[in-house]
C-alpha cells in the first residue's frame, strides 16, 4: 500500500488539475480510487482465495496529464465511461483471456523481471543521494533475510522509519486529516474525447497494467480466471468513473511484493495479504488527497529503497523461469531486455513493446507460431 501510493499518487494529482478539477474534485478522484482499488482487492482475493491485488492505472493516468488539455471535465469523466465499457467488454467475450492463455510462460515472466528490473537498479541507485540511509536498510534486510526471512520486508520498513525519523528527513507539514466528499460530474460525450482519451486511456490500461498483472500472477502460480476478474475491474470503473476513477486494474509491483513467499511460505495463505491490502485501500480511500499528501512526508530514497527490495525475491524467481527452458531462452532474454529498457512507443509501455518482440523471436527461433 505505501509503496502503490508513494510511487505515482503525484501523477495522479496532476491528471486531476490538468482536466481542470478543483481541490475538491482532486479529494474525490483519489477516494474514487482508494475505494476501488479496496473493494476489487479484498472481494478478488476473497473470493478466490489468491492475492489478487488492483491499482489505478499509473501509465493511463500519464496519459491522462498530456491527453486531458483544453477537454473539459464531464467530457474526460464522459471518456472514462467509454474506456470502463471496453474494459468490462473485453472480460465479458472472454476475448481477452484467450489471447493471455496463449502467451508462453517464459516470456511472461521475462516481461515481469523486465518491468520489475528498474525498482532494483533505483533501489541502489538511491545509496548515491542517502548512503546511510539505504545501506542501513539493505544490511537489514540481508540479516532478516537470512534468519527471519518471513518478516524481512517488515523489519526493513521499521528501521527505514526510525532512521528517517532519527535523521529528521520525515516533512508532515503538507499533511492535514480530512474525510473526502465525493464530488459527482456528469459524463458528457465528446466524440474528440472518446478517441483521443478514451480508447488511448483503454489500450494503455490493458496493455501496460492488466498483462503484466496476469503475468505477477501466472508466474507465481496462481491461475486465476482472468475474463470475469478484468469484468469486475471493468464495471468498478464504470461505476466509480463519474467521481473520477478513471481506470482500475490489475497491479503489477505492488502485486508481487503479495505473491511472493516473504508474505507466506504457503502459497495458499497468501490471500491474507490481498484482504489486508484491500482494507488499507479503503482507509486510504475515505481519507484521500490527504493521506497521499501524507507520502509526500517521506524522502524518495526510502520510497525507493522499499520497493527495490522488497521485489529482489520476485525479480529472482521470474529470471529463473524465464531462462529455464532452453528452447526459448534466448527469446525470453530479448523479452526482457527491450522491457528493461523502458522503451515507449506511439503511447505504449515497454512492457507490450517487449512482449511482441520476445513472441517474434520465439517464431523465428521455433519455426511455430506466436503463440503456443
Amino acid at each position: 500500500m505505501l509503496i502503490g501510493y508513494s510511487s505515482s499518487a503525484v501523477i495522479i494529482f496532476q491528471a486531476a488539475r490538468a482536466a481542470g478539477a478543483s481541490t475538491e474534485q482532486i479529494g474525490s478522484w483519489m477516494m474514487a480510487l482508494g475505494i476501488g482499488m479496496g473493494l476489487t482487492t479484498f472481494g478478488l482475493s476473497w473470493r478466490y482465495k489468491m492475492p489478487i491485488i488492483t491499482a489505478w492505472s499509473t501509465p493511463g493516468a500519464a496519459l491522462l496529464v498530456t491527453s486531458l488539455e483544453g477537454i473539459s471535465m464531464p467530457e474526460a469523466i464522459g471518456a472514462f465511461v467509454f474506456s470502463a465499457i471496453l474494459i468490462t467488454l473485453s472480460g465479458i467475450t472472454g476475448w481477452f483471456e484467450r489471447i493471455i492463455d496463449r502467451i508462453p510462460l517464459p516470456l511472461a515472466a521475462a516481461m515481469l523481471s523486465g518491468i520489475l528490473f528498474q525498482f532494483g537498479i533505483d533501489a541502489f541507485l538511491s545509496l548515491q543521494s542517502r548512503l546511510g540511509l539505504v545501506l542501513t536498510m539493505f544490511i537489514v534486510y540481508l540479516v532478516a533475510k537470512k534468519f527471519i526471512p518471513r518478516y524481512t520486508i517488515l523489519l526493513v520498513l521499521i528501521v527505514g522509519l526510525l532512521w528517517c525519523g532519527f535523521q529528521e528527513l520525515l516533512d508532515f507539514s503538507g499533511f492535514t486529516l480530512a474525510i473526502n466528499v465525493p464530488q459527482l460530474v456528469t459524463p458528457s460525450i465528446s466524440l474528440s474525447a472518446l478517441i483521443g482519451v478514451g480508447i488511448p486511456l483503454y489500450v494503455v490500461t490493458m496493455v501496460s497494467q492488466n498483462i503484466p498483472g496476469i503475468a505477477v500472477l501466472r508466474t507465481a502460480g496462481y491461475r486465476a480466471p482472468i475474463s470475469p476478474i478484468i469484468s469486475c475491474t471493468g464495471i468498478t470503473t464504470l461505476l466509480l468513473a463519474p467521481f473520477g476513477g478513471f481506470a482500475i486494474n490489475l497491479a503489477a509491483i505492488t502485486a508481487a511484493i503479495c505473491t511472493g513467499p516473504e508474505a507466506h511460505a504457503d502459497s495458499t495463505k497468501r490471500y491474507v495479504a490481498g484482504l489486508s491490502t484491500g482494507v488499507f485501500y479503503l482507509l486510504l480511500g475515505v481519507f484521500g488527497s490527504a493521506i497521499a499528501a501524507l507520502f509526500t512526508a517521506f524522502p524518495a530514497e526510502f520510497v525507493l529503497a522499499l520497493a527495490g527490495l522488497a521485489l529482489l525475491s520476485t525479480i529472482a524467481n521470474s529470471l529463473y523461469t524465464a531462462v529455464s527452458d532452453d528452447a526459448s531462452r534466448e527469446a525470453a532474454v530479448i523479452t526482457f531486455v527491450v522491457t528493461a529498457s523502458g522503451i515507449s512507443l506511439f503511447g505504449i509501455g515497454a512492457a507490450f513493446w517487449g512482449l511482441l518482440a520476445g513472441g517474434i523471436a520465439n517464431f523465428v527461433f521455433s519455426r511455430k507460431t506466436l503463440f503456443k
